[in-house]
């Protein structure tokens, strides 16, 4: 009987990334991945995946609240949940896919040993807590570490992983690049991915929706809202003039790999930028980073932080 790995996935992009780390035969040859119930987002990309037809000894199970026992895979590394179980289940080999920038967080963390806790580059966390971040840091490192990522990892930072232990496996989605492009796709010449910077506190609203508006005023848009974007925002959004906002409501990986040669993907700092140059630029499609003016930074976005942002775009 084959054993069956486990990957527990709790946003869209960590379900993607666990499909490529199956297929890139990082799982074994059974992999079931479990997503966590209540999120909209990820009943949605579920389907699609479904709809495409997954990687031969993939289950994609309905969502639950209920994580498996036994982590083979995770995306969040950080959450608490997350840490426990490895705390309550015997060290073996596990594999980090994907999670936005919080993966290169988790990166640079590693490379720094087994006693630096596993937490939250914002995050202010008590003692308990940070007893949890160690702990689960020392039984993770009891195991196998893999970090299945498609984002670019500066040379030196790789090293640094590698030189502690830690095997650090980059792909670039080769899975979906297999899969035919994706219908209906917009028509606008310019597509706007929303950002989760303004709701998080760190980008001014005002100065974000004024270049939305502004944008829209030269040529008509599409708009693929952050899962994580304000109601509100997205409302106002919708109803200025020139900017049709799509609630896709998967990731812009699945929704945008059918874009035609001549269109472009516009999009403040995020690891969105990375993958989609990897499916789209063979495609003649350009995928620009938008530069945050100084002004629009809010004081809780710490210079750190912003050259943080601006780094894994550049």
């Amino acid at each position: 009987m084959v054993k069956q790995a486990s990957a527990w996935v709790e946003s869209p992009l960590q379900m993607l990334c666990a499909v490529e780390a199956h297929h890139a035969g990082l799982l074994g040859p059974a992999t079931v991945v479990v997503p966590r119930a209540g999120l909209r987002a990820l009943k949605a990309t579920r389907r699609e995946l479904l709809r495409l037809g997954p990687p031969p000894g993939l289950e994609l199970a309905e969502p639950r609240e209920r994580m498996p026992r036994r982590l083979n895979a995770v995306g969040d590394a950080f959450s608490g949940r997350v840490q426990v179980r490895w705390l309550t289940s015997l060290p073996g080999e596990v594999v980090v896919v994907d999670d936005g920038l919080a993966t290169l967080r988790l990166l640079e963390l590693l490379a720094e040993g087994p006693f630096r806790p596993l937490l939250r580059a914002r995050a202010e966390p008590g003692p308990l807590r940070t007893a949890l971040g160690l702990a689960a840091a020392l039984r993770l490192r009891a195991g196998r570490v893999s970090v299945f990522t498609a984002l670019p990892v500066p040379e030196p930072l790789a090293a640094s992983v590698r030189a502690a232990g830690v095997r650090l496996v980059t792909h670039d989605f080769a899975w979906l690049r297999a899969q035919p492009p994706s219908p209906q796709g917009p028509s606008e010449r310019t597509v706007v991915l929303g950002t989760s910077l303004v709701r998080n506190g760190l980008v001014h609203r005002d100065r974000y929706l004024r270049w939305l508006t502004g944008l829209a005023e030269r040529e008509p848009l599409a708009y693929y809202p952050h899962r994580r974007e304000d109601p509100v925002d997205v409302a106002l959004i919708r109803e200025s003039p020139g900017i049709t906002v799509h609630d896709a409501g998967v990731p812009a990986e699945l929704t945008l790999r059918g874009l035609d040669p001549g269109q472009r993907v516009l999009s403040l700092p995020s690891t969105a930028i990375s993958s989609l140059r990897v499916l789209l630029s063979p495609r003649g499609v350009a995928v620009e980073p938008v530069d945050v003016p100084d002004d629009w930074w809010t004081s809780r976005a710490a210079p750190a932080l912003r050259s943080h942002l601006t780094g894994v775009t550049g």
